[in-house]
Formats: C-alpha cells, structure tokens, sequence
C-alpha cells in the first residue's frame, strides 16, 4: 500500500471509455466492470497521465505536480505539501 492519496476517479463523472487504463504507464489501473480503479496502488507513479488522458475529467490528482526548480509559492493555484 502507498503512503500518499492515490487519485481519485470520480464515478459520477466517468464514462468508462478506458483511456486512463490503456494509457497507464504502470498498469495501475483496470477496468472492473464499467469503471476504472487502481488496482495495484503500490505501482502507481502519481504521473499525472491518467487525469490528462481521461476526456470526462474524472480523474483527478490530489497532490500538484511541479517541474523539478518550480517554486511552490509560484504555482497557480493551492499546493499540498506533506
């Protein structure tokens, strides 16, 4: 199991196209039955690449991923920090 929020795919919102799980580049994602999960946690690499592929914007990241030498004070909009 990870220590940090996984993110999080919103039902109500998604279609069950699949893009996240054939995008996916650890396979931590899986269609079960109409919708997608991430089925292996521990493999997922908070990359962001579910949240840009999914059309619906059903995916969503809890955590801002910044370039490597962005400020944190700089970025548009709230950042989480643990």
């Amino acid at each position: 199991m990870t220590d940090w929020l996984l993110p999080t795919i919103n039902r109500g919102v998604c279609t069950g196209c699949g893009d996240c799980v054939a995008h996916c580049p650890t396979s931590a994602v899986e269609m079960r039955g109409a919708y997608p999960e991430i089925v292996r946690p521990g493999d997922c690499a908070y990359c962001g690449t579910c949240e840009e592929t999914c059309p619906a914007g059903a995916i969503v990241l809890v955590y801002e991923i910044l370039a490597p030498g962005a400020d944190p004070d700089e970025a548009p909009g709230p950042t989480m920090v643990r």
